[in-house]
């Protein structure tokens, strides 16, 4: 049973004539909550976190899916608003970037403020759709720990029945683009060594352990080459993991390429593995098989979305971790020394055999 989403969170409505005429379209956000416009023009603020960001393209696909033709505006975070680029309908593409008392916030009011828009969707929990013009406005209010992110945001459009999921939209240049960086031959590993913080980071000498069991004469990934990703200044931290194999089997995706080429990149390997972080969240998104490594984050709350996903944590819960005598998010030190190569081996096979991935699939 499908709930009402103006009745699971708040939601501002403003009333207002569409300036346009002509024929009128429904804007159908959920059972009961239409009303219509001749050409749907839409508003999509969004995070400043890479993750945050792949986590919330379900709602404005869903949106897209059920009014082809609407123009899109999307607002984010300077770093993941090149997620964004190939969005169908984009007519602007707005990056943010934080200034001291809330001037960000004004540099978008000026961008903005001219045009009538048909929906506002704020995901920053923001008064901003108070301030512009606006028909209707949907805003998350509340942070549910207890549940998916991506639950959370499809209770906002009335699709937590079946929420929709994470999407990245790409163009042939990045397809094209990740074909010369990943040219065709022997299936690819991906690993995603890195995180935005260092508590969330596995050992690298683990990830090195890890790739040459899945890659070796036993693993069933056996002659696979090895796709390293990360960001930009990432370049030490996943250097050792560019010796894992030989060299002829080592892609160094390290800061290579734009948001989206990674993306499409991601596409063309046969498996992911990596810490909480965008690159896990992006590769769930392109469809791969992915394996997550949690400790000190939620994998409820910020798991892989799909059944394509898998997660593997520390022997110790999340709250155990938190409450250790001494933490602190802000330490410079890995809450991940307890989670074993063992154990991360074993849940990448349970999920290639589940999901026929290489000789696993064979058990």
């Amino acid at each position: 049973m499908s709930a009402a989403p103006f009745c699971a969170v708040p939601v501002a409505v403003k009333a207002g004539n569409h300036p346009s005429g002509g024929a009128k379209q429904s804007l159908s956000l959920a059972a009961g909550c239409a009303f219509t416009c001749s050409l749907c023009v839409f508003f999509f603020i969004t995070s400043n976190r890479i993750g945050d960001a792949v986590q919330s393209t379900g709602i404005l696909s869903a949106l897209i899916e059920r009014h082809p033709g609407a123009e899109i505006t999307v607002a984010a975070g300077a770093v993941c608003a090149p997620l964004f680029e190939a969005v169908p309908g984009l007519q602007r593409l707005l990056p943010m970037k934080k200034r001291k008392h809330a001037g960000h916030w004004r540099d978008l009011w000026w961008q903005c403020v001219g045009t009538r828009w048909d929906l506002v969707v704020d995901l920053r929990a923001s008064k901003f759709s108070w301030t512009v013009r606006c028909r209707r406005s949907l805003t998350v209010t509340s942070k549910l720990d207890d549940e998916p992110r991506v639950l959370e945001l499809a209770r906002l459009i009335g699709e937590e029945a079946n929420p929709p999921a994470p999407k990245i939209w790409l163009a042939v240049e990045h397809e094209r683009a990740a074909l010369e960086a990943i040219p065709d031959g022997d299936p690819v590993l991906a690993v995603g060594p890195t995180a935005n913080w260092i508590g969330k980071t596995w050992m690298l000498e683990r990830f090195v352990d890890l790739a040459r069991r899945l890659t070796g004469p036993a693993g069933p990934l056996q002659g696979a080459r090895l796709a390293v990703l990360g960001a930009p200044g990432e370049e030490a931290q996943a250097a050792a993991l560019m010796h894992a194999l030989p060299a002829n089997r080592t892609i160094d995706l390290v800061g290579k390429a734009g948001l989206l080429t990674t993306a499409a990149c991601l596409k063309r390997c046969v498996f992911f593995v990596g810490n909480d972080s965008g690159l896990m969240h992006m590769s769930a998104a392109v469809g791969v098989p992915t394996l997550g490594l949690f400790g000190p984050s939620s994998e409820r709350r910020y798991g892989p979305w799909g059944a394509h996903c898998g997660f593997v944590r520390t022997p110790e819960s999340l709250d155990e971790i938190i409450s250790q005598p001494g933490y602190h998010h802000t330490l410079p030190k890995s809450w991940m020394t307890s989670l074993q190569t063992d154990s991360v081996e074993e849940a990448a096979l349970a999920l290639m055999q589940r999901l026929n991935v290489g000789s696993a699939a064979q058990g």
